[in-house]
């Protein structure tokens, strides 16, 4: 009797839930899918004051893996009727589902396309949520799309507002792109956290560019609220080295080459010897004063290792100059080799220890102690034996000083957070494996240097192989040869170089090549590409960002789908985490696509602030975001194009004159291909010299007036004159003849970049304004 009890409630059951599925599916499919959800991930909604208390409006959300819709719908506090690609509900059970939630399908024709944009226009009026994922399509890499213009449509003929939403934590599960495909890989974690991000509701006018803005900024937030998660790169670098094995992980062009793991047992025996040798338990900052080889890369992981603080110094600047950083945050004592030492015309006033003195140090003892922490134990366990597990986000890591163009270098404090961000962003961008040999020819005294070719090379899985001078182009042909370089970072200048001075068998292996710091000239892809057979991008940093902000993806690395990643003469899109936008000098306003006005940028990469400088810091940092000094414009596929300085304009009889577009139109008319802002360290190559800066001095009529500072000029300067009207530039924009100054040198920096205060100061000193 009792199992025919038993058996009757569950047949009732079964057909109350038939029932249920049948008429109320909406409730069986939240009722289903709910604890499944929360099983696997943990939820979290921020911004849930800001949707409105009724009336229809349009959720627009940031698309990052296939179950997004449901996951939104889940934390949502009403249905969301979204907008979808019909071809992904072909079968019964699909169909079932988008019915439950009344989700408008739409396929791929014109007519399934009005209809479905006409039935999303009479929800919003019935007082229904409208859901819309603009971009189109998921993203390939972590970054914002372009948003497609269906948006705009949908709003037409009501006033209903704009929600813009970012959803975060779906990278890096099974339904994301991470790792180069979907489903079929282990996700990174389990039960992860969720966050959706609600923004206030924009006006339904709002320009579409605008509003995807709203959402990168929503991403930018959640990836700082969440700097905690990226991981710490001292303990990554050892979980990749060990992967690495024997493999060669290291090499430079004084003959070193390290496998992983020797590598690994070198930092370590390093590690023990500084802190019993020389470095007190309270000495956090530690100067290293090291070209780009084998031995700084050690330098620089033993000391992560040991938890310090690592200021990597110029050695192309002035011994006062030098001295004024080190004293600055209380270095006490700089790690190089004598063999560099003899190199360089440079005087320190602290205690110095070199490579060779270590080397005497080091014992048997610490030998064996290293190859232990690096071959046996555990990784867990050797990470809290290290300490790293008391590591936090905010934890200062390095401090990179400033090029000093206009002025004494600033010490950049950069965090944990800050430079794994910008490892975590090149991995999902830029995708470097361990197949890949990345050429370090960047000084890690640059902020590049030290994020990208030193912790990326060695944390994500390629071979770095270093070398001191980046304009030796015939050693650094020979090193692309031998270990067969795949990826290639410099700027323009060094490309130049390359091309007359590299075979092109030398660069047979090269597939990546990105270049920064100057404007790339546009006959320079063409050349390049024609000599290599692969075409460079740009992309764009500063020092105070750690340093990465946008990149072009270059076409060997492309997992584009249906949107474009890159586009010529911009600088390309933000990283994944990073947002930018332009706002107007005078208002503050955010300013629409194609626009120049002032570009901010906003994420964690953005520095902890200036060393002892508090309110320098507080003006270049404000509300989060940080002044790059750049006027940039955001096209409308969200990538952005540099178009100057701020330092660089002058203000004459009320208008702003760019001094680079004039510097371009000079350079122009005397055929010099060298772009004014290129690297200086150039200097010692008469055929890519730097020929003209323009700067400015002050003047009782105009407020401003321009001087061009030249060396010897083939061409008369009346002719250039011509040339410059002949051009199209607006008056203003011409120099008079009398401001025309030929000098023996353009004013540089040790770096090689333009010193903007010395070119400033010797037109002052020419013109009597002094």
């Amino acid at each position: 009797m009792g199992g025919w009890y038993v058996l009757g409630i569950v047949i009732v059951s079964l057909l109350s839930l038939a029932a249920i599925a049948v008429y109320l599916p909406r409730l069986f499919v939240r009722a289903v899918f709910r604890p499944m959800l929360a099983l696997l991930y943990r939820k979290r909604v921020i911004g849930v004051e800001n949707l409105p208390t009724s009336g229809g409006y349009l959720v627009v959300s940031n698309h990052v893996s296939w179950i997004d819709g449901i996951v939104i719908l889940w934390m949502m506090p009403r249905n969301v009727r979204f907008v979808v690609d019909g071809s992904n509900f072909g079968s019964g059970f699909a169909k079932w589902l988008a019915a439950a939630f009344d989700t408008i399908l739409m396929l791929a024709n014109p007519k399934s396309i009005m209809r479905a944009l006409k039935a999303a226009r009479e929800a919003l009026k019935s007082g229904d949520v409208v859901g819309l994922f603009p971009e189109g399509t998921i993203t390939r890499t972590g970054q914002l799309q372009a948003f497609k213009p269906g948006m705009g449509k949908i709003l037409q003929g009501h006033d209903a507002p704009v929600v813009p939403v970012y959803l975060d934590g779906m990278w890096g599960s099974i339904f994301s792109f991470s790792g180069g495909k979907f489903f079929f890989k282990w996700p990174d974690k389990f039960r992860r956290r969720l966050t959706l991000y609600i923004g206030k509701p924009l006006p339904n006018d709002t320009p579409i560019e605008l509003v995807r803005s709203q959402v990168n900024q929503l991403h930018a937030r959640a990836q700082t609220d969440h700097r905690d998660e990226f991981p710490v790169l001292a303990a990554a670098v050892i979980r990749s080295w060990r992967h690495r094995g024997k493999r060669l992980q290291i090499a430079d062009s004084m003959g070193t080459e390290l496998g992983g793991r020797e590598a690994l047992t070198r930092a370590f025996a390093l590690r023990r010897v500084l802190r019993r040798e020389v470095l007190s338990k309270d000495e956090t900052n530690v100067g290293v004063f090291l070209p780009p080889s084998a031995g700084a890369v050690i330098v620089n992981v033993a000391l992560a290792l040991d938890r310090r603080v690592s200021a990597n110094l110029n050695y192309t600047v002035s011994s006062p100059v030098i001295n004024h950083c080190i004293d600055d945050i209380g270095i006490r004592h700089v790690l190089t080799s004598d063999r560099f030492l003899s190199k360089v015309n440079i005087e320190i006033d602290s205690d110095i220890v070199t490579a060779e003195t270590l080397r005497e140090k080091v014992t048997a003892a610490d030998k064996a102690i290293a190859f232990v922490q690096a071959n046996l134990i555990p990784a867990a366990l050797l990470r809290r034996m290290l300490g790293l597990h008391r590591v936090k986000s905010d934890d200062l890591m390095t401090v990179i000083f400033t090029s000093g163009s206009t002025g004494m270098p600033k010490g950049v404090m950069l965090s944990q957070a800050n430079i794994s961000h910008n490892v975590d962003a090149i991995k999902k961008a830029i995708r470097l494996n361990d197949d890949d040999v990345v050429l370090g020819i960047l000084p890690f005294f640059h902020s590049f240097g030290y994020s990208v070719t030193l912790w990326a090379a060695q944390v994500l899985g390629p071979c770095g192989v270093y070398h001191f001078n980046p304009l030796d182009a015939r050693q650094i042909g020979k090193l692309a040869e031998k270990y067969g370089a795949t990826v290639l970072l410099g700027t323009p200048t060094f490309l130049r170089s390359y091309i007359r001075r590299i075979k092109p068998e030398q660069f047979k292996t090269l597939n990546t090549c990105i270049v920064g710091a100057e404007k790339m000239p546009a006959d320079l892809f063409d050349a390049f590409e024609n000599t290599f057979g692969i075409r460079p991008v740009e992309g764009y940093g500063t020092t105070e960002l750690s340093p990465l902000v946008s990149v072009n993806i270059p076409p060997s690395r492309s997992p584009a789908a249906f949107q474009i990643d890159r586009v010529e003469g911009s600088v390309g899109r933000p990283l994944p985490g990073v947002c930018a936008k332009v706002v107007s000098q005078e208002s503050g306003d955010e300013l629409p696509a194609g626009e120049d006005g002032m570009l901010l940028i906003a994420g964690p990469n953005v520095m902890t602030g200036y060393a002892n400088q508090k309110e320098l810091t507080e003006k270049a940092i404000r509300s989060g975001w940080y002044t790059t000094g750049d006027i940039a414009n955001i096209d409308a596929q969200g990538f952005i194009h540099i178009t100057g300085r701020q330092s660089r304009f002058s203000k004459i009889g009320g208008e702003m004159v760019p001094h680079l577009k004039v510097e371009e139109e000079i350079s122009k008319s005397i055929h010099h291909p060298a772009s004014t802002e290129q690297c200086g360290a150039a200097a010692n190559d008469e055929e890519n010299a730097l020929m003209v800066c323009v700067t400015a001095v002050p003047d009782s009529k105009k407020g401003e007036r321009l001087v061009v500072l030249h060396r010897h000029l083939e061409k008369q300067v009346d002719e250039i004159l011509a040339d410059l009207k002949a051009a199209g530039l607006p008056n203003l924009f011409i120099p008079s003849r009398d401001s025309f100054f030929e000098v023996d040198q353009i004013p540089l920096l040790g770096t090689g970049k333009l010193d903007l205060k010395g070119a400033k100061d010797l037109a002052l000193q020419l013109t009597g304004s002094a």
